[in-house]
C-alpha cells in the first residue's frame, strides 16, 4: 500500500499520496491549462542581440523552453549601472515580465543570484523571488550552489574571534527555479539526461567550482557546468534556451554542448563578441567529438 501525508511524519515515499497536503489553503495555486506553443523564427536562433531584454521583440509569445541567467547584482562591477537599487529591481521586473511572455506554458526560469552586503545583509534572492511570483511564476524550488568549502580566501570576519560583530562569509549562491502557468511541459521531446546525472541534479545542493574571471575575460562569469545541469534537467534535445543577461556566454556554450539552441541578449559589444567566440570554440569541440565518436 502507498503512504499518505501524516500529521506526524511518514516513513515511506513510494506511491505517496500528498493530496491532503496540497488540499490545504496554504498551498493553493492557480494553474493554467494553456497549451499554446510557438516557435522561435529560425533566423533568430543561436544569436546574441545587442539590446536590453526589457523588450525581446524578436521572440513571439510561448516559444522558449528554459531561461537560464545570472543577472548583474548591482554591486559595482564594470558592467553594472549606477542606478538606484529600486531602479535595478524595476529593471529586473521588466525583464522577468518579458521572460514570462516568451516562455512556453510549463517553461522554466532559473535565476542564479547572490545575496549582498552585511550592514545590513540584503537578501536579493528574496526580492527576485517576490518579483517572479508577482509576474505570474510558480516557484519550483531553490538550488544552493556551493562554490567552495571552509575558508575561501575571504577575510571579512567582522570582529575576528569575538562575539562583538562576527560576519558570515558566503560560500554559496542560489539558483531560483520557477515555472510558467503549470508545472509540466506541454512540448514533447527527447530527454538526454543520464540516470546518475538526474539523481545528482535533483538534489537541492550543487557543489560546482566557480569560473575564473581572468581566464574567461569577464569580471563575474558563472561556470558552464551550472547552466549545463539546468539545461539537461529541464529541457529536451533541440529546445530553445534563453539568457537575457548573456554576459560571458556560459548559457550559450552549455546549450551548444548539450544539443540545444539558444537566444541571448547583451548590451555590451565586448561581451557579445566574447559569447560568439566561446560559442564558436564550443561548436568546434562538439564537431570534433562527434567525428571521433563516428
Amino acid at each position: 500500500m502507498g503512504t499518505k501525508t501524516s500529521s506526524f511524519g511518514a516513513s515511506k515515499r513510494e506511491g505517496h499520496d500528498s493530496s491532503a497536503f496540497y488540499g490545504r489553503a496554504l498551498t493553493r495555486a492557480q494553474f493554467s491549462e494553456d497549451d499554446t506553443l510557438n516557435d522561435v523564427p529560425h533566423r533568430y536562433l543561436d544569436r546574441v542581440f545587442r539590446h536590453s531584454a526589457e523588450k525581446m521583440q524578436e521572440l513571439p509569445d510561448n516559444c522558449v523552453a528554459l531561461m537560464v541567467t545570472s543577472p548583474p547584482y548591482h554591486v559595482g562591477k564594470d558592467y553594472d549601472s549606477d542606478s538606484s537599487f529600486d531602479e535595478y529591481l524595476a529593471l529586473m521586473g521588466r525583464v522577468i515580465g518579458e521572460v514570462h511572455r516568451v516562455l512556453e506554458p510549463g517553461g522554466r526560469m532559473a535565476i542564479n543570484v547572490a545575496n549582498l552586503g552585511r550592514r545590513p545583509y540584503l537578501p536579493l534572492s528574496h526580492e527576485i523571488g517576490r518579483i517572479a511570483r508577482e509576474s505570474g511564476f510558480h516557484m519550483r524550488g531553490e538550488i544552493i550552489w556551493l562554490k567552495g568549502r571552509g575558508a575561501n580566501g575571504s577575510c571579512a570576519f567582522g570582529s575576528f574571534a569575538s562575539a562583538k560583530n562576527p560576519v558570515l562569509r558566503d560560500v554559496h549562491e542560489y539558483v531560483l527555479v520557477f515555472s510558467k502557468g503549470r508545472m509540466d511541459r506541454v512540448r514533447k521531446g527527447e530527454s538526454t539526461i543520464a540516470r546518475e546525472e538526474f539523481l545528482r541534479s535533483t538534489l537541492s545542493v550543487w557543489e560546482i567550482p566557480p569560473a575564473s574571471a581572468r581566464s574567461i575575460g569577464h569580471p563575474a562569469p558563472f561556470p558552464t557546468e551550472l547552466p549545463r545541469r539546468l539545461i539537461e534537467l529541464y529541457t529536451f534535445r533541440d529546445d530553445v534556451v534563453l539568457d537575457p543577461f548573456m554576459g560571458s556566454g556560459s548559457t550559450a556554450v552549455a546549450a551548444v554542448e548539450t544539443g540545444r539552441r539558444f537566444v541571448g541578449y547583451e548590451i555590451s559589444a565586448q561581451y557579445a563578441r566574447l559569447t560568439r567566440a566561446r560559442v564558436a570554440e564550443a561548436r568546434c569541440r562538439t564537431d570534433e567529438g562527434s567525428q571521433a565518436a563516428g
